[in-house]
C-alpha cells in the first residue's frame, strides 16, 4: 500500500512537471492549402440558394438584354414621346378648366405686369402647373434640359403657347460652361432683352432638391431683370413622394394658387460672394412661396 501511495504521488508530481500530449502544428502554407480545398469542397456541394454571390455575379442573358434594350428605344421613340405629350397636355388643360383659382391670385399675376420682363424662378416638381402662371398676353420663354426626357415638357409648353430654349445649367459656375449652360444664358438674355418673360427652373435635376443653383441668378445678373420666386399648386394632388423632386400632379375639381413673392434683383458687378448671397436668397424666398401657396390652396394660414 505504501509502495502504492508513493507510486501515486510520483505520478501527481510527474503530471505537474509534463503537458498532455498534443499534435504537431502545421505549417501556414498547409493550413492555408487545406483550408482553400474544403472550401472548394463546401462551395461545390452548396446549392444556388447557398451561393449569393455567385448567383449576383450571374450576367443576363442576351435575351434579356434584347428585351431591355428595346424596351429603352420603345420608351424614347418619337411616337412614344408625342403620345406621352399629347396625354399630359389635353390632362393638364382638364385640370386647369376644372380648377377655381384663389383671389390671391390677382395679386401674382399684377406683380408679374409690374415687373415685367422678369424671370419667373420655381422648383423642380411644380413644373406641371408652369403655363398657368404666365398672363395671356404676355411673351414667355422656357429653359428646358437638353435629354431626352425633356422632350415630352418642350412639346407640351410649346403647346401652350410658351418658347422653348433648350440647354442646362450648374449650381457651380464651372458646370454652367461645362453642361452647355452659357450658350443657353445667353440665348436667353437675348429673348429678354426682345421682351419675353423667362420661366427657369431653379434647382438642378437629379441634385439636391429646392436649393437654387447659380444659373437663375446668373442670368438676373446679365439681364439686369428681377428674379420672382413663384410657387403654384391645387388643393388636389398628387405627390410622388419617392421621386427626388417629389413631383406633385395636379388634379382637377379643386382650387388653384399661385404665388410671386417679392422680386430679387442681382447686382451687374456682383462678385462670387454677392453671387452666393443671392443664391441662398432665393432659396429661401422660393420655399417660402412655397407654403404660403400650400396653405392658400388647402385653406390654412401660412407659417
Amino acid at each position: 500500500m505504501a509502495g502504492q501511495g508513493a507510486a501515486d504521488g510520483r505520478q501527481r508530481r510527474d503530471a505537474l512537471l509534463h503537458r498532455p500530449y498534443a499534435p504537431p502544428a502545421r505549417s501556414r502554407a498547409a493550413v492555408t492549402e487545406a483550408d482553400a480545398s474544403a472550401a472548394a469542397t463546401a462551395a461545390t456541394a452548396a446549392g444556388p440558394e447557398d451561393r449569393p454571390e455567385r448567383a449576383a455575379r450571374r450576367k443576363p442573358s442576351r435575351l434579356h438584354t434584347r428585351f431591355r434594350q428595346g424596351r429603352r428605344r420603345l420608351f424614347r421613340s418619337r411616337f412614344a414621346l408625342s403620345t406621352a405629350a399629347r396625354l399630359a397636355y389635353g390632362w393638364l388643360r382638364f385640370v386647369g378648366w376644372t380648377q377655381r383659382r384663389v383671389p390671391e391670385c390677382s395679386a401674382a399675376e399684377r406683380r408679374m405686369r409690374e415687373n415685367h420682363p422678369s424671370i419667373v424662378a420655381f422648383w423642380h416638381g411644380q413644373h406641371l402647373l408652369a403655363p398657368f402662371f404666365r398672363p395671356a398676353d404676355l411673351r414667355f420663354v422656357a429653359l428646358l434640359s437638353k435629354n431626352v426626357d425633356a422632350e415630352v415638357n418642350a412639346w407640351v409648353v410649346r403647346k401652350f403657347g410658351i418658347d422653348t430654349v433648350r440647354g442646362s445649367g450648374g449650381r457651380e459656375q464651372g458646370r454652367v460652361l461645362e453642361k452647355g449652360g452659357a450658350r443657353a444664358l445667353i440665348a436667353l438674355r437675348r429673348r429678354v432683352a426682345e421682351g419675353s418673360n423667362a420661366f427657369m427652373i431653379a434647382d438642378i435635376s437629379k441634385a439636391t432638391a429646392r436649393e437654387a443653383g447659380l444659373g437663375v441668378v446668373t442670368l438676373a445678373r446679365i439681364t439686369g431683370r428681377p428674379i420672382i420666386p413663384s410657387a403654384a399648386v391645387t388643393s388636389r394632388r398628387l405627390v410622388l413622394a419617392r421621386t427626388w423632386d417629389r413631383t406633385t400632379i395636379p388634379l382637377p375639381f379643386g382650387r388653384m394658387a399661385i404665388v410671386m413673392g417679392e422680386p430679387i434683383f442681382v447686382p451687374a458687378d456682383a462678385d462670387e460672394a454677392v453671387m452666393e448671397a443671392k443664391r441662398q436668397e432665393v432659396t429661401r424666398a422660393i420655399e417660402a412661396a412655397n407654403r404660403q401657396v400650400a396653405a392658400l390652396a388647402d385653406g390654412k394660414r401660412a407659417r
